[in-house]
């Protein structure tokens, strides 16, 4: 049976969740995702079922209501109201949410994680790496306690108070860093942040990709600037982010080739040639198995959505 002081936290930790879906609902009044302030990401969504693809940073993000799942590679998690979920990687990710209509639109707060900041708090606080040579996976997501949701909602009530979020929104973020460190991801936010273990090599392997993104990718030559073998080099990377190599390479060729397509106008064979694809039906291949349809017709479909129309 709940004690009268836990009975107390409970209502405490819903009327919270509660506020901060109120408040993010009347900040974003339209379907989408809106920077409100920088590296501070409100999303709202009434539509259940429609796939977003793109890159996920660093960051933190709570569900206030509804649910989705993340999908990394052959790794699916679901992520619903009053969890949190880490990324500690750039990496590419397919998203659908769930549980959603008009009436109880998916409501979502996210603020980037800046990794100097967080070793700034874990110093600050005296937290100690643990020494490991294991991987720590990118992505995970758990339940939200109740120190670590007070602090979000106080960080949300700031962000219409452009004074007081100038004075008071740092040390806010802050405390939520801290909450994390002290929390049921410490030890993999920790190990990250420090750059323990495997994973230091594996940001520089993805910041080495992106960078080469369009060139072919040389397994060798990166295992060998990280002071890896090839087999080490592979089953860390994709220990860390559910995918191998060359389908985290993939992603960002894709994910260019379609920026390129809908912003800048080329055709499939001209954004395939850009992004490194040396034969048109190759990438018109990848791209579908990818994204569900070949490239001009998805492009069509998203200009449709976005209101973004070719020009004659």
């Amino acid at each position: 049976m709940e004690s009268p002081a836990d009975q107390r936290e409970a209502r405490r930790a819903a009327d919270n969740l509660s506020e901060l879906a109120e408040l993010i609902d009347s900040t974003i009044l339209c379907d989408g995702v809106r920077e409100v302030r920088p590296g501070v990401f409100l999303r709202r969504t009434t539509q259940a079922g429609e796939r977003v693809q793109g890159v996920c940073d660093p960051g933190l993000c709570v569900v206030a209501q509804g649910s989705k799942i993340i999908t990394l590679g052959d790794e699916s998690f679901l992520q619903k109201r009053a969890e949190y979920l880490i990324t500690t990687m750039a990496l590419p990710f397919v998203g659908e949410v769930v549980d959603v209509s008009p009436e109880h639109p998916y409501l979502s707060f996210r603020i980037a994680l800046d990794s100097a900041l967080v070793t700034s708090v874990m110093v600050e606080s005296g937290f100690i790496n643990p020494r490991t040579e294991g991987s720590a996976k990118a992505v995970d997501v758990s339940p939200l306690d109740h120190k670590l949701l007070d602090a979000t909602v106080r960080l949300m009530r700031l962000v219409n108070s452009p004074n007081e979020y100038r004075v008071l929104a740092p040390l806010v973020t802050r405390e939520i860093i801290y909450r994390l460190l002290t929390g049921a991801q410490g030890n993999r936010l920790r190990h990250l942040a420090t750059l323990g273990g495997q994973s230091h090599r594996m940001v520089r392997a993805l910041e080495l990709i992106r960078e080469n993104f369009d060139k072919p990718l040389k397994i060798e030559e990166i295992a060998r600037e990280l002071c890896m073998s090839v087999s080490s080099f592979h089953a860390h990377f994709k220990a860390v982010t559910a995918l191998s190599p060359l389908q985290y390479q993939k992603q960002l060729r894709l994910e260019e080739a379609r920026r390129l397509m809908l912003t800048e106008k080329l055709d499939a064979a001209q954004a395939g040639y850009r992004v490194g694809y040396e034969d048109a039906s190759h990438f018109s291949r990848d791209y579908k198995r990818s994204f569900g349809e070949p490239p001009i017709r998805h492009v069509e479909q998203l200009r449709e959505i976005t209101g973004l129309r070719a020009t004659s």
